[in-house]
């Protein structure tokens, strides 16, 4: 029988705000290791008899998803939520997609767990497989070695193949109950990884949600595939009830079986989480970026470009991005979430957008602003084109500071090169395009009375930006 990996690529995982924010977050970052957590989870897969990969992530991630798969060389499938709705709608996305005469199991796995020990992680799951095989749905419970009140924990019952049926699945517990968990030997973490035939998984989805059944098979009649990407019904799916696969289906089904995995898993649900499993110097600090520490203990500091100095510190979260220094214990780093929820309700930018941001033609770095002016460095990366626009409001000027430019302005296309520069007068339609075969750099200077990102009319978009 052939397997299919699920890659659930949604959330914010905005507890390791500054650096994952809404519109970067963590699965997209290379927090543990060169490659980004997506890329770690998609390759750790190689060990395995795995035929064909889903990777289901929302709208406005898109182009992440995309690029970092084709980097990796694992492309694979592609499916847009049109809005979120929890994991057991997204997962039956992936079981609705196949044919008819197909029957594939699913690996579900989510993109932004780091797991140490490979080959472990790669045993548990084809010990798994003749369970699936036989119907059961099997989802994996990380041995736990230390009691934790950030996870979920499964209860096992009775032996059941290499596994256990389970059961009861239990919500985070307080330390009192986590270290009588611990010591009772009955109790797993619940790692949100599961492997189960793609019929199966329907069949109880129909049986205990048939509301989510109903609204997901509505959704898969009426599909188009864009590029890249499979975009599913909007207004089928946003009828959907919006529900944790635990609650919908692992907690009602009679075939749940939990499968031990030890494979030095972790969710980085935290700063202090991601201290856990860093390396670190003979003091206990991990240290990212250019930093200088003296008398300093068990921390973690991180920055992803200026000089960040400690001296005289202890158990502390250092993180510094280009427009936010957080400092905070490390026994309260769980505030961060708050935080940023904080920032979202003051509808500071802080907490969606990275001062660098991310395009699917390159990026910019909005390097200085004031009342009515903005300026940013650019880059566009070879081949790549922004989409033929024009704004009401603001006028641009370009300077090129390396690479080739091809513009568009008004009536006019040419070609501009290093310290070449050109003006856009407010409501000219333009577009910018790097022809060559290294990385456009230039600086733009925006002026004019609004500055705001949505003061853009595309005509049109290689991406399909409307």
């Amino acid at each position: 029988m052939t397997i299919c990996a699920v890659i659930m690529a949604g959330g914010s995982g905005t507890r390791l705000w500054p650096l994952s924010r809404a519109n970067h977050p963590k699965q997209f970052l290379a927090l543990h290791g060169d490659e980004t957590m997506l890329q770690s989870t998609v390759k750790r897969l190689a060990a395995l008899d795995i035929e064909s990969t889903i990777t289901i992530c929302n709208e406005e991630h898109r182009f992440f998803v995309a690029e970092q798969l084709r980097e990796i060389e694992k492309l694979g499938s592609i499916i847009l939520e049109p809005v979120g709705r929890n994991t057991a709608p997204a997962i039956a996305l992936a079981a609705m997609s196949f044919k008819d005469n197909e029957d594939p199991m699913l690996l579900v796995l989510a993109a932004d767990h780091v797991i140490q020990d490979e080959a472990a992680f790669t045993k548990a799951v084809s010990d798994a497989i003749p369970l699936a095989e036989s119907g059961k749905l099997v989802t994996f419970g990380v041995v736990a070695h230390e009691p934790n009140t950030g996870y979920g924990y499964i209860k096992r019952g009775t032996p059941c193949g290499v596994g256990f049926t389970v059961d009861q699945f239990v919500e985070k517990p307080s330390l009192e109950v986590a270290i009588e968990y611990l010591e009772s030997g009955d109790y797993f973490w619940n790692s949100g990884m599961f492997l189960f035939k793609a019929s199966r998984y329907l069949e109880e989805v129909k049986k205990h949600r048939p509301g989510i059944y109903d609204a997901v098979r509505l959704s898969m009649e009426d599909v188009a595939q864009d590029n890249d990407f499979l975009r599913v019904n909007k207004p089928a799916f946003d009828a959907c009830p919006s529900e944790s696969i635990d609650y919908a289906v692992m907690e009602k089904t009679k075939h749940a079986v939990v499968v031990p995995m030890d494979a030095g898993w972790s969710d980085i649900g935290s700063w202090s989480s991601l201290w856990d499993i860093s390396k670190k110097d003979l003091n206990g600090n991990s240290i990212h970026g250019d930093v200088i520490l003296r008398e300093t203990n068990n921390s973690y500091v991180r920055t992803d470009g200026k000089l960040v100095v400690g001296i005289g510190l202890d158990d502390l979260v250092i993180v510094s991005t280009k427009d936010v220094l957080v400092v905070a214990h490390k026994d309260s780093d769980q505030d961060v979430k708050k935080v940023a929820e904080q920032l979202k309700q003051k509808k500071r930018i802080e907490w969606e957008l990275h001062r660098e941001v991310y395009r699917p033609w390159g990026k910019y770095d909005s390097i200085d602003n004031g009342g009515r002016y903005q300026a940013k460095r650019i880059t566009v990366k070879p081949g790549a084109k922004l989409s033929v626009q024009m704004h009401h409001h603001r006028a641009e000027h370009w300077v090129v500071v390396s690479g080739t430019a091809r513009v568009t302005n008004g009536e006019e296309n040419f070609l501009l090169s290093e310290n070449e520069s050109t003006f856009i007068p407010v409501g000219v339609v333009h577009a910018l395009e790097n022809p060559g075969k290294v990385d456009l750099e230039l600086i733009e200077v925006q002026t004019g009375s609004y500055l705001g990102e949505d003061d853009i009319v595309r005509f049109e978009d290689k991406y399909g930006r409307g």
